[in-house]
């Protein structure tokens, strides 16, 4: 099967620079790029998706706006290994599967394909009057939110019938004008047909409740004109997976077939934590069902010769984390972010050094970062109490509170988590660029690239935090749902990066990176040697070879060391 190399990758979307995935090829291929990436993380915007920026997958296809075969070819050439995602837990309204569910009701094929949340919580709750199934209270407080409100999307199938179905993440409900056409069978004049058309479809437009609007001497055609109006709606959805049906592991089966035909050789498991429910267990990493989805996925993975690398984000003081690893997976380290904000904000290295160490000590096999496509992760620092005991997380609250607010003071944007009645419970995390979260210096930031470099794990990197992108807040403002991403998503155009090649502090980048990607030392063992708690001493030694960072965390600057069979070199930054 194949293995992660110890090798940087980097880490865009198909069209995060220029306007596809070729302009992003013609960067890797500049001479300034030579030797550093072994590895490119492509988000899912290269299949075929609608919402949430790739994540709501409709099939994985090439996107052929974005991606061709040749671009897949020209990777191969650069001796560049691939990484790809599959979003296990849910496929958008859009996809085949979920089209003909809608269009043929009990008489399709995929009529379990995805959740009918009634018929799961049948006899586990009360119907409320809108028609859906209100869990009893002992279920309910199990269930972990993604956003306010029950996790459904009401869909209306062409019999006029009302289903609620399964919806973890995004959704939205697109209304259309209605026109007098539509209303044909009210019996009605044009001229009153006309002005129930103004009022209607100015509160469409502007996004009013049209339901609670008075029709005055037309108020007795409402039900019908709101039946009308439902009709025609449209949806961006996506819908979560019913993982007990053949059909759903025939298409994870098909679906890791085809990306291993593009040249994939990682393959992350978005959001594969929600994938297994059963009433009366949590709707997130429960067991021992989320262990055997994920064996039974891996087992698909093996026969496709691709390495797995499950996505999840969970308190420390859970220790999930230790689980994942403790069963042969690489593991995402979602700590590294927030803690090398804290060790260069505070200026100590006590909780980055203690993680260091457990990598180290426990021989986790991890894929770390600063940056990515979603934002900076803070729950997972925390503690967490766990049967009854408190088990202590990376940081103390206070400090974690104190890392949010500095970042948003900075211009980060916050992303929470909910309970079932819509109540803010917790913070999830922070979205801001890294350079924008670390004040916009670039001193810090080329640190926190070397302390990355120097961690266990194979680095990941953002292509903005790369060219020291700053935060998009007008991107942030019209994104919609989920326009706190947006801050750090912004394209560059050709011409930025070229102008960007010239900066010393992309220049720095490359060259630590460089040093990262092709030096044998970093195969071998890391050391780390005390120091005072301001500063860093990192070593990494293969033989004769080795590279030795020294860091002052309180001015930011450092030295590393690198010494060959026959040479010694000295940087400093």
């Amino acid at each position: 099967m194949t293995e992660i190399r110890n090798g940087v990758m980097f880490n865009a979307y198909p069209d995060s620079i220029g306007n596809k995935l070729s302009d992003t090829i013609k960067v890797l291929q500049m001479p300034e790029f030579e030797d550093v990436f072994s590895l490119f993380y492509i988000l899912p915007t290269f299949f075929n998706s609608d919402l949430d920026r790739g994540f709501s997958i409709i099939d994985y296809n090439f996107n052929q706006e974005l991606v061709s075969k040749e671009d897949l070819k020209a990777l191969a050439a650069l001796r560049i290994m691939l990484k790809f995602d599959i979003v296990l837990n849910h496929l958008s309204v859009a996809s085949p599967q979920f089209k003909d569910m809608l269009q043929y009701g009990k008489a399709s094929k995929y009529k379990d394909f995805f959740i009918d949340w009634n018929q799961f919580w049948y006899g586990h709750g009360e119907l409320a009057d809108n028609g859906v199934i209100i869990p009893d209270a002992k279920h309910l407080n199990k269930l972990f939110m993604r956003k306010s409100g029950l996790p459904i999307l009401k869909v209306i199938f062409p019999d006029g019938t009302e289903k609620p179905y399964w919806n973890t993440f995004y959704q939205e409900i697109k209304y259309q004008p209605i026109a007098i056409g539509d209303l044909s069978n009210l019996n009605i004049s044009e001229k009153i047909a006309v002005a129930i058309c103004e009022t209607m479809n100015a509160a469409i437009a502007t996004q009013q409740d049209f339901r609670t609007l008075n029709l005055g001497a037309h108020e007795i055609y409402k039900d019908q004109i709101l039946a009308i109006i439902e009709k025609k709606r449209s949806y961006l959805g996506q819908m979560d997976v019913n993982a007990k049906s053949p059909l759903v592991w025939e298409f994870y089966k098909e679906t890791l077939q085809k990306v291993r035909s593009y040249g994939c050789n990682v393959l992350r498991l978005d959001a594969f934590a929600y994938l297994h429910k059963e009433v009366g267990q949590t709707n997130f990493f429960n067991s021992p069902g989320t262990w055997d989805y994920l064996e039974r996925i891996n087992k698909i993975a093996q026969e496709n010769e691709l390495q797995l690398l499950p996505e999840i984000h969970a308190e420390y003081g859970l220790h999930l984390h230790d689980e994942v690893a403790a069963k042969g997976y690489v593991i995402y380290d979602f700590f590294l972010p927030g803690l090398t904000i804290h060790a260069l904000e505070k200026g100590t290295n006590k909780a980055l050094l203690k993680w260091a160490n457990e990598i180290v000590t426990k021989n986790y096999t991890t894929v770390n970062m600063l940056g990515c496509h979603d934002g900076i992760p803070v729950l997972d620092l925390k503690g967490k109490e766990v049967q009854g005991v408190y088990q202590v997380g990376l940081l103390a609250d206070k400090e974690i509170e104190e890392i949010m607010d500095t970042i948003i003071a900075r211009g980060g944007r916050v992303k929470n988590l909910y309970d079932p009645s819509g109540k803010k419970i917790s913070y999830y995390q922070v979205n801001a660029t890294f350079y924008s979260a670390l004040g916009e210096s670039d001193q810090k930031l080329v640190l926190a690239r070397a302390i990355q470099l120097f961690m266990p794990g194979t680095p990941q990197i953002w292509y903005l935090d790369l060219f020291a992108g700053k935060n998009n807040h007008e991107a942030a403002d019209h994104g919609g749902s989920g326009g706190h991403k947006e801050i750090n998503r912004t394209t560059l155009s050709l011409e930025e990066i070229k102008k960007s090649l010239a900066t010393p502090i992309v220049l720095k980048q490359l060259k630590l990176l460089r040093l990262r990607n092709t030096n044998v030392a970093f195969t071998g063992k890391m050391a780390i040697a005390e120091t005072a708690e301001q500063e860093l001493d990192i070593s990494w030694i293969e033989g004769s070879n080795s590279v030795r960072l020294k860091a002052d965390l309180s001015s930011y600057k450092f030295e590393i060391t690198i010494i060959g069979t026959d040479e010694k070199e000295v940087l400093n930054f």
